[in-house]
C-alpha cells in the first residue's frame, strides 16, 4: 500500500510539472512535490562532533538555535540574504496560527478557495475557484505538502488578499527581531526581492514553535484530503527518519536550492536547524541531521533546583517575633553544555538580621548560582511569613501576656 500511494504521488508531481511548464511558465515552479526519494533514509552517522567542531554541511548557509533562549549554537554564514523558497510558508503560518488565537476563525470553519489562490502553481493540492475546505484541511496542505494554493487561500482568510497578508508578514519578521528579511508573497516563490536569511529563519521557527497547534501537522508523515483521494507526503524527510522531529518546513526553488527549516525534540530541549541553499536535497536532511545530532550530544537543558536548607531562619530586629523562617523561591531551567553541568555551584547570601516589619514574599536575599566562576543565575530568597513591628501597644501586650502566665 506504502509503494502505491509513493508511486501515486509521483505520477501526480510529473502531471503536475506538465500542465505548469504549458498553462504558467512565467512562474518559476516549486519542486517540492518531488518525492523521489522520500523513502530513503537519511545518509549520515550521529554526530558526536565537540563543541567548536566545524561541520561538513553542503549548503551556503546554515545555523543552530535553541528556540526559548534564541541561543545560536552552530554558525554558518547564517546572515548571508537568500531566498528562502517555501520556508517562507513558517511567517504565513504564524499569522495563521495566530489569527485561530485570536478566535478570528477555527480550524473547522470553511474557505472557498479564490480564482488567485488557485493559481499559484509550484506544490499544489489542485484547489479549483470556489472549491471549499476546511482550516483544517488547508493546513494540513500547507504544512506536510508545501502547497502554494493551500496557503494564499488561508492568507487570504486571515486578511482578505495575498498583498495585505504579505504586508502583515513583514510587519511581523520586523516586531521578532528579523532584520535581513522581506516578503514579496505568502508562499516563498521565486520573486525579486523576497529574501531572509537562515538566522532570521530560525527566529521565525522559534516563534512559530510557541504555537502548540502547529505540531499537529508538522509531525504528520502521510495524510489525505478529500475523503482519502489526494494523498499528503510530507516533504520533510526527518519526521519519518529522526527521532524527536517536531517540524518545520522543506523549501525549493530553482533561485534558492534546496532549504530545510528542521525542529526536533529530546529529553526536555528543543532546537531548530536551518540550511539554507542546499546543495542536493539530501544534502540539506543531512545537514540538518549533523546539526541537531551536533546539539543534543554537546548540549542539554539542565533545570537549577535551590540548594537551600528550608529550616534556616534569621533574626528579626524590633519585630514581634525574634527569628523570621525563610524560603527558597523556584528555580530555573538553563541551557549548557554537558560538560558544565559538573561544575554548576550555588552560594547562599543572607544578611545576619533584618528589621520589622517584613511582609511574606519580601525578598531578604539571594542564591547565587555559578558554572565554573561565572554567575549563571540568581534564586531569591524570600520571607516565609510577615512578621509586625513592635510598637508600645504591642510590647504592653506581651510584658502583661509575661505577667499573667504562670
Amino acid at each position: 500500500m506504502r509503494i502505491f500511494k509513493t508511486t501515486l504521488s509521483l505520477i501526480l508531481c510529473m502531471a503536475v510539472f506538465l500542465s505548469i511548464n504549458v498553462f504558467v511558465s512565467a512562474k518559476t515552479v516549486s519542486s517540492e512535490c518531488d518525492i523521489s526519494d522520500i523513502a530513503v533514509p537519511i545518509a549520515s552517522d550521529n554526530v558526536e562532533a565537540p563543541v567548536g567542531t566545524v561541520l561538513d554541511i553542503k549548503a551556503r548557509s546554515a545555523i543552530l538555535l535553541e528556540p526559548d533562549t534564541l541561543t545560536i549554537l552552530y554558525d554558518s554564514n547564517s546572515d548571508e540574504k537568500l531566498p528562502p523558497a517555501s520556508i517562507t510558508k513558517i511567517m504565513s503560518l504564524i499569522l495563521i496560527m495566530e489569527a485561530i488565537d485570536r478566535g478570528d476563525f477555527t480550524t473547522e470553519d470553511v474557505v472557498s478557495a479564490s480564482d488567485h489562490a488557485a493559481s499559484m502553481g509550484g506544490s499544489q493540492i489542485w484547489l479549483k475557484p470556489g472549491e471549499s475546505m476546511t482550516v483544517d484541511d488547508l493546513l494540513k496542505a500547507t504544512v506536510i505538502a508545501s502547497a502554494n494554493d493551500a496557503t494564499v487561500a488561508l492568507a487570504e482568510k486571515v486578511a482578505g488578499s495575498e498583498e495585505g497578508f504579505v504586508s502583515m508578514m513583514n510587519e511581523k519578521a520586523k516586531a521578532i527581531g528579523m532584520t535581513n528579511t522581506v516578503f514579496k508573497n505568502a508562499t516563498g516563490l521565486d520573486a525579486e526581492g523576497h529574501i531572509s536569511t537562515a538566522h532570521d529563519v530560525a527566529l521565525m521557527s522559534a516563534e512559530l514553535l510557541r504555537h502548540p497547534l502547529i505540531k499537529k501537522y508538522s509531525t504528520v508523515w502521510m495524510d489525505s484530503l478529500r475523503d482519502g483521494k489526494s494523498e499528503l507526503v510530507n516533504t520533510n524527510k526527518l519526521v519519518r527518519f529522526y527521532e524527536g522531529t517536531t517540524g518545520l518546513k522543506t523549501g525549493t526553488t530553482s533561485n534558492a536550492g534546496y532549504c530545510l527549516a528542521a525542529s526536533a525534540a529530546r529529553d526536555g530541549m528543543e532546537l531548530v536547524a536551518v540550511i539554507m541553499g542546499g546543495e542536493t536535497s539530501p544534502a540539506r536532511f543531512e545537514g540538518a541531521k549533523k546539526l541537531l545530532d551536533y546539539g543534543f550530544s554537546n548540549y542539554s537543558v539542565t533545570k537549577i533546583e535551590p540548594d537551600f536548607n528550608e529550616d534556616t531562619k534569621i533574626k528579626v530586629n524590633g519585630g514581634v517575633q525574634n527569628e523570621l523562617p525563610l524560603s527558597a523561591g523556584e528555580g530555573f531551567s538553563l541551557l549548557l553544555k554537558k560538560s558544565e553541568r559538573a561544575e554548576i555551584k550555588q552560594t547562599v547570601n543572607l544578611p545576619k538580621s533584618v528589621s520589622a516589619p517584613v511582609e511574606k514574599g519580601e525578598t531578604i536575599g539571594e542564591i547565587e548560582v555559578y558554572s565554573g566562576d561565572n554567575l549563571i543565575g540568581t534564586i531569591d530568597i524570600v520571607a516565609a511569613e510577615s512578621i509586625k513591628k513592635m510598637n508600645f501597644l504591642t510590647a504592653f501586650r506581651f510584658m502583661i501576656s509575661g505577667l499573667l502566665t504562670p
